[in-house]
């Protein structure tokens, strides 16, 4: 690992440093100013000559803020003759903006993926995307990690009769029904319209849920609208309690207050994509060993899929496992 040099923003600085720790490399220092006029200069305070850089920086509020310290590293790094730069972004915000719904309207999904490569990024590295379409907006390689093994950890030994997973929307059911297999659950998913950024209708429930608990499982909890509205819905088809899991807990806004103080629901679990909110009781999952992992294979050009053989066969179809390099 001598040759790998780890970078991180200012956006999550614990996780880069959870990862640094489970590769056995230390955290490279960066300095990042901002001038009289409002504009950030970054300077990386390690060599990166020939190095295999990572810089860890997900896009979480203030987001452009946090996208900017992120180009601006890629640069440094560019310029300072390094190998390869891997941007390390384990919660890719702008996934949310990936089809034309509207007339005259941006997408800022593919927009961002044109920045990032040409500030000058070799490889992205990330987590959950909010729409499988997303993945194709780089025109460099893009390795996607999911949390749903992690996640499925934490309900594992449990007594989960008469559990059913439930996904919010159809079109997040096909990684729920994948969760699902992981615990041998039943899956239904809410029959859902987003009127705006945080307003939702679901009408319908998809699957059966009458008496029996559930684990609703969603990519992104913000606001909490959807997860409230599904409550809601739950309750009405029978449904006695839920669980909430969630890739990335962003939790803006009155989410924490909406959520912690829903009689519908049991517990929230979330991963660290995310710094999380001031939430004593909120269960955290840690995916820096997944990204430390990924990262050390793709350092020893090994297979990062085979990290899913046996957890999700959209991202690993069946092949032998590699070791670590």
């Amino acid at each position: 690992m001598r040759d790998i040099v780890v970078f991180s923003g200012s956006a999550h600085h614990a996780l880069a440093s959870s990862i640094c720790s489970a590769l056995g490399v230390g955290l490279s220092a960066v300095d990042i100013k901002r001038f009289s006029n409002d504009c950030l200069q970054a300077q990386l305070l390690a060599n990166c000559r020939q190095r295999d850089v990572y810089i860890v920086q997900p896009l979480v509020p203030p987001t452009q803020e946090h996208l900017m310290e992120l180009l601006l590293m890629i640069d440094a790094a560019r310029g300072a003759s390094a190998a390869q730069i891997t941007a390390v972004i384990p919660h890719y915000a702008y996934a949310r903006s990936d089809k034309k719904d509207s007339s005259r309207i941006s997408l800022g999904g593919r927009l961002v993926a044109d920045m990032l490569a040409t500030a000058g990024v070799s490889r992205v590295l990330t987590m959950a995307l909010h729409a499988p379409q997303v993945h194709g907006f780089f025109s460099v390689p893009v390795d996607h990690l999911t949390a749903i093994g992690v996640l499925a950890d934490h309900f594992r030994g449990r007594d989960l009769t008469d559990t059913v997973v439930v996904s919010p929307d159809l079109g997040n059911a096909k990684t729920a029904t994948q969760f699902a297999r992981l615990l041998g659950l039943p899956v239904a998913a809410g029959s859902k319209q987003r009127k705006a950024d945080d307003k939702v209708v679901i009408d319908a429930i998809v699957g059966d849920v009458s008496g029996r608990r559930a684990i609703v499982l969603d990519d992104e909890i913000a606001t909490g609208g959807s997860v409230i509205e599904l409550m809601d819905r739950l309750k009405e088809f029978g449904c006695t309690d839920a669980a909430v899991a969630c890739t990335h807990g962003l939790f803006s806004g009155r989410a924490v207050e909406r959520l912690s103080s829903h009689p519908m629901i049991s517990e929230v679990v979330t991963t660290d994509t995310v710094p999380a909110p001031d939430w004593p009781e909120l269960k955290v999952r840690s995916i820096a060993d997944l990204f430390a992992q990924a990262i050390a294979r793709i350092h020893g050009g090994e297979s990062v899929s085979s990290l899913f053989d046996g957890v999700d066969p959209a991202h690993a179809p069946p092949q032998a496992t590699l070791p670590l390099g």
